[in-house]
């Protein structure tokens, strides 16, 4: 297996599928890395010889921010919304979608397990 950015990447897979494996590269920004270095998309990752993925491991070090750096990077600028008290920064704080979805029905995803109010049936009325 080849280890690129800290991650071990599949053999049996296409090598552009292959970078997909690494967090914060995508299928384009893979496709872009390969026409850059001049590597056949096609051809499995196991097919490489080391001279090319030493290629790839340089350039993604260089051009692209992955894994734990890309992690550290967008929970500083979550926390740093919040510091702030922005509008985004308040949504994250109360566990809300942030970019403008609708809350009355859906956002189960940030909002959790859906949590009954009330019991249900009206209480006897007390007598007097």
């Amino acid at each position: 297996m080849a280890r690129i950015a800290g991650v071990n990447i599949p053999d049996e897979k296409r090598i552009e599928a292959s970078l997909t494996y690494i967090k914060g590269i995508g299928l384009s920004n893979s496709q872009k890395i390969l026409k850059s270095l001049g590597i056949n998309p096609d051809i499995r990752t196991k097919e490489l010889n080391d001279a090319e993925i030493n290629k790839i491991r340089e350039y993604i070090e260089k051009n692209f921010i992955v894994e734990a750096d890309l992690i550290r990077r967008v929970s500083s600028n979550i926390s740093r919304l919040k510091e702030i008290n922005c509008y985004r920064g308040l949504r994250h704080k109360l566990g809300l979608p942030a970019r403008g979805q609708k809350t009355r029905t859906n956002a189960r995803t940030k909002k959790g397990k859906k949590v009954t109010v009330g019991s249900g049936r009206k209480k006897a009325a007390a007598k007097t």
